[in-house]
């Protein structure tokens, strides 16, 4: 039995139950999901653990975990702010509100800012291309959008978040 296993034992068997026992593979994301929810991220340890369960290989778990953007592989800040930056985000002006958010910030895109708050980071289509530029927060209150934001309207945000916290 891994660390997962014996962390999670009864909350596994209940997503394997859902399964049958030849595509428990199937079960990945919520495992994915399980192991995240805890400390925001999905540790190697974790990823391991995963794979042996499912009875795939890591790389197919952390292929998983690169593709999706609400799954991590590294500890970030209690916020994370992903920016949408594709093509249709990047013409209403996407890149240049990420830039100029992480100078107001002094951090750089995918880095946290020194208090452990917030993390920048761009990611590709989230699905709201007129409403750029836009981003989605991810915390341990759930998912937010938030669209046709400003770098001063994003600061205000984050303003409120640190009197929360």
């Amino acid at each position: 039995m891994n660390k997962l296993e014996e962390k999670y034992a009864d909350e596994i068997q209940k997503i394997l139950a859902k399964y049958p026992p030849e595509e428990k593979r199937s079960a990945v994301m919520m495992l994915l999901y399980m192991a995240q929810r805890e400390g925001g991220y999905v540790s190697n340890h974790d990823i391991n653990d995963i794979a042996e369960i499912v009875e795939i290989t890591p790389t197919e778990v952390a292929t998983l975990i690169g593709f999706y953007t609400l799954y991590h592989d590294k500890p970030a800040g209690k916020i994370r702010i992903q920016v949408c930056n594709d093509l249709p985000c990047a013409l209403r002006g996407a890149d240049k509100f990420l830039g100029e958010l992480c100078d107001a910030l002094k951090i750089q895109p995918g880095e946290t800012t020194p208090d452990g708050l917030v993390t920048i980071e761009p990611v590709m289509c989230l699905a709201a291309c007129d409403k750029a530029p836009m981003f989605q927060v991810q915390s341990s209150e759930g998912l937010e959008y938030h669209e046709n934001m400003t770098v001063e309207s994003t600061q205000t945000l984050i303003e409120s978040w640190k009197e929360k916290n």
